[in-house]
């Protein structure tokens, strides 16, 4: 094994734990949060969960903006090229996230046309994608990363082989929602009659009458009560514990509202997330809904823009300090304060004050519905931005992906 192989399969144990793990070892949260760390270690998310489209409308970036996000499947960061911004700067805890995020870029770069790169990174289930990746992709990559996806994966299968057996069904997540059409068969639930159906009524109706008696049943309030239950959304005990909030306790509530939200606010055939949740992929074809990045319309101009892209596998506060004073537009923050403790929350607010400009804008996501900075940041440095109450209550309102409790946007004002 080379040297660059062995760098690129360690795990992200280091900087995952950093973030999650606050409780002391030998207790029970401090055990659930070492075994959440240990899950995300390996991929999560194939695609990100949160609405780059939302975020687009509520940072309002100008062209040659500077952006600074979190990457998770990299389709944000990417995403955020429509806005024609100077750099975006994506980065992340999880280096199978860094890797995968690299070569949608490379595909979006290099591949000779939108068939070629649909066929990789949106179908991403075709036996011809790893010799695509051979010939249009390998070559090109950074030496770590074509290490990464030519390496093997724990069952000794080379990684490329995901974009043959379906890309979107890997990692974490991917088994997740595997796992949860299979449980949802054994009580008598499919959720694939979701995607041919063209209205909200179908939806709501279908909602009503099928999915949600599901969470009534005994089996699924037992399992939801249960934090590592959900360790396959990315949700580490902290935040199950915020989540929870807003079912009084009850996450088979908070789970049946978010659901339901997903299948009933927005029309299926417009929503690719819910395409992802019911049916494990895209649409197929450039009919139905895709984001941003991976639209024929777009396909052209992204990959003129996508070299301003740098995905690096690092932590928020590094990357941010490395970052001159005031060269920064907008942050994107994901939901990945509802992780932290106050000093850390503290911590990365003077690094975001001392980078952004101002009427700089940051935007985040939380599992409950309010911010969660009042209260907890130090007034001095919560008084440096104005909370847009109106903006933030609209953009959650449209964030098809239906998984958090609030989208929050924040402008600098001193």
């Amino acid at each position: 094994m080379s040297q660059s192989e062995t760098v690129v399969d360690r795990p992200d144990l280091g900087l995952v734990g950093r973030a999650v793990n606050q409780s002391r070892p030998f207790t029970r949260q401090g055990l659930l949060e070492r075994m959440f760390t240990a899950a995300f270690s390996g991929l999560v998310y194939s695609q990100i969960w949160e609405d780059p489209e939302v975020d687009l409308e509520g940072l309002e970036l100008a062209p040659g903006s500077r952006v600074l996000t979190i990457s998770s499947g990299g389709c944000n960061a990417l995403s955020y090229l429509a806005a024609d911004p100077s750099a975006v700067i994506a980065v992340d805890l999880n280096h199978h996230h860094i890797h995968l995020a690299r070569l949608k870029q490379a595909a979006l770069l290099h591949c000779p046309n939108h068939q070629t790169y649909f066929r990789l990174i949106g179908l991403g289930d075709d036996r011809a994608n790893p010799s695509l990746y051979r010939r249009h992709l390998r070559d090109r990559l950074p030496p770590e990363t074509r290490a990464y996806w030519d390496g093997r994966d724990g069952l000794m299968r080379r990684r490329i082989s995901r974009l043959a057996r379906g890309l979107y069904r890997e990692g974490l997540l991917g088994r997740f929602i595997w796992l949860s059409h299979l449980a949802g068969r054994v009580l008598g639930l499919r959720m694939e009659p979701l995607l041919e159906m063209r209205n909200t009524e179908d939806q709501r109706a279908y909602f009503e009458t099928s999915i949600a008696p599901v969470f009534d049943h005994w089996l699924v309030r037992r399992v939801t009560r249960m934090k590592a239950s959900l360790f396959g959304l990315g949700i580490p005990p902290a935040q199950y514990d915020k989540l929870a909030i807003e079912g009084g306790g009850d996450m088979a509530v908070v789970l049946r509202r978010r659901l339901e939200k997903l299948v009933c606010d927005f029309p299926v055939a417009e929503n690719y997330f819910a395409w992802q949740a019911f049916g494990r992929r895209y649409a197929p074809g450039d009919g139905g809904p895709l984001p941003l990045y991976l639209q024929a319309r777009h396909f052209e101009t992204f990959k003129a823009r996508a070299g301003r892209v740098e995905f690096a596998n690092a932590s928020l506060n590094d990357r941010i300090a490395t970052e001159e004073p005031g060269s920064l537009d907008a942050v994107v923050l994901l939901d990945a304060q509802d992780w932290m403790s106050d000093a850390q929350l503290n911590a990365l607010w003077q690094l975001i004050g001392r980078a952004t400009r101002p009427d700089a804008r940051v935007l985040f996501r939380t599992a409950d519905l309010e911010s969660l900075l009042p209260g907890r940041l130090d007034p001095g440095l919560l008084g440096q931005w104005h909370y847009e109450a109106e903006r933030s209550a609209a953009l959650t309102a449209k964030d098809r992906s239906a998984v958090y409790g609030g989208v929050h946007l924040y402008r600098r004002v001193a």
